[in-house]
């Protein structure tokens, strides 16, 4: 094929990923375009759209923050429903990858977000993400049906709701978001339900599923396993940890440093991340998606 547009598919613990190189900022990057590609019917179909550009391109763009110094690539991440986020944590394990896999940052490195600089170590299968601290706020509601969970607002560059559950996850019926407190989450927020935190602060265990704003139930979320293990250790009465998740795609890991009561310290996110194919998509059909 000539012509055509580069892609190449990917996922981090099943979270999946159509990443889109265009270090030059070339593409024109629509709501529209992304919604179709993520499309699993018309599409190629994935959770979001992973654009790798050089942060110096994207001057202009009142979503993407300024430039830093040194660091060269950004990760331009969309939800499957064409929208824009902040902050992925599966996607930026992918997006490591594939910069180490092409030769553009070889074992990772610092790379721009929305939400901030990550740093990314890419080990073997593994990589790690240096996430930042989270922001904790005050609890709120999640409604799901007729039931209603409380929550742990919190902030991990991107909002989340973190409701640590006595049922079982797997018996909830995530087809629909939960309903949530817009006054809280003007933007709309991904809720996790997670089971309590099973063994020590160090080496203990959860379960994890997740409803993604803009994309629906997805296998996992890495920002939202970060939210999940500070919820966990929080109501377990503990201010660091460091934790294994069970999603319904996979293990993760997440260790967490001391903080204050608002703010935790570090928090790095482990896990896989997977590149799995690459070719172009037909220029027609990048024209007109619908």
């Amino acid at each position: 094929m000539t012509g055509g547009i580069a892609f190449t598919k990917g996922h981090g613990t099943q979270n999946d990923f159509v990443v889109l190189p265009d270090p030059d900022a070339a593409l024109d990057l629509t709501p529209e375009r992304v919604a179709a590609l993520c499309d699993r019917h018309r599409g190629l179909g994935a959770d979001g759209v992973l654009r790798v550009v050089r942060w110096a391109k994207l001057a202009g763009d009142e979503t993407v923050p300024e430039p830093v110094p040194g660091v060269e690539w950004f990760m331009d991440y969309r939800n499957g429903d064409g929208s824009i986020a902040e902050m992925c944590g599966n996607g930026v394990r992918v997006f490591a990858r594939y910069l180490h896999e092409r030769g553009w940052s070889p074992g990772g490195g610092a790379i721009g977000t929305r939400a901030g600089v990550r740093t990314a170590t890419v080990t073997g299968e593994g990589v790690s993400v240096e996430m930042g601290p989270v922001t904790i706020g005050p609890a709120s509601v999640a409604t799901s049906g007729t039931a209603r969970f409380d929550g742990l607002v919190l902030d991990v560059g991107n909002p989340h709701l973190a409701c640590v559950v006595s049922a079982d996850p797997d018996a909830l019926d995530l087809t629909r978001a939960p309903a949530h407190d817009p006054d809280v989450f003007p933007r709309g927020v991904n809720v996790e339900f997670l089971t309590p935190l099973d063994g020590p602060a160090v080496g203990g265990r959860i379960r994890m599923r997740v409803h993604e704003r803009g994309v629906g139930e997805t296998r996992a979320c890495g920002t939202g396993t970060v939210a999940a293990v500070v919820a966990a250790l929080r109501a377990a009465g503990h201010a660091a940890g460091d934790v294994r998740v069970d999603t319904p795609g996979g293990e993760l890991r997440v260790t967490v440093e001391a903080g204050s009561a608002d703010r935790t310290g570090a928090t790095v996110l482990h896990g896989p991340a997977v590149l799995l194919a690459t070719g172009e998509l037909d220029r027609g059909w990048w024209e007109s998606p619908a």
